[in-house]
């Protein structure tokens, strides 16, 4: 499962200090509360109550920063993966007989 994006969630970059974390959820609460705004949803709440959970601990914030990076790195190489797959499989590929004659070709140049 992908991890949420807590950074995005909140609006604040990866280097955010925990004072402007803070700052930037009380905003974004008072924006969202339902009783302050009667259009508001109340998962955009438990959104935002989730992402300062974790981001607002510093503990909590340096294990999902690892989780993170972890899930990016994942996806990378199973993308890297799949584009070597693609290619070999659009390689041009040897005959039987170029590839019988291109043995005994390198065969010779050892043997010389």
């Amino acid at each position: 499962m992908a991890l949420k994006d807590f950074y995005a969630i909140l609006g604040v970059p990866r280097t955010a200090t925990q004072e402007e974390i803070r700052l930037r959820y009380r905003t974004l609460v008072r924006q969202y509360h339902p009783d302050l705004n009667k259009e508001a949803s109340d998962n955009r709440i438990k959104e935002l109550n989730e992402a300062y959970d974790t981001l607002g601990n510093e503990a909590k914030r340096a294990r999902y920063d690892i989780e993170f990076l972890e899930e990016m790195r994942y996806r990378l190489l199973r993308e890297e993966i799949r584009r070597r797959k693609e290619a070999a499989r659009n390689k041009q590929k040897m005959t039987w007989k170029q590839g019988f004659s291109g043995f005994f070709r390198e065969l010779k140049k050892e043997m010389r």
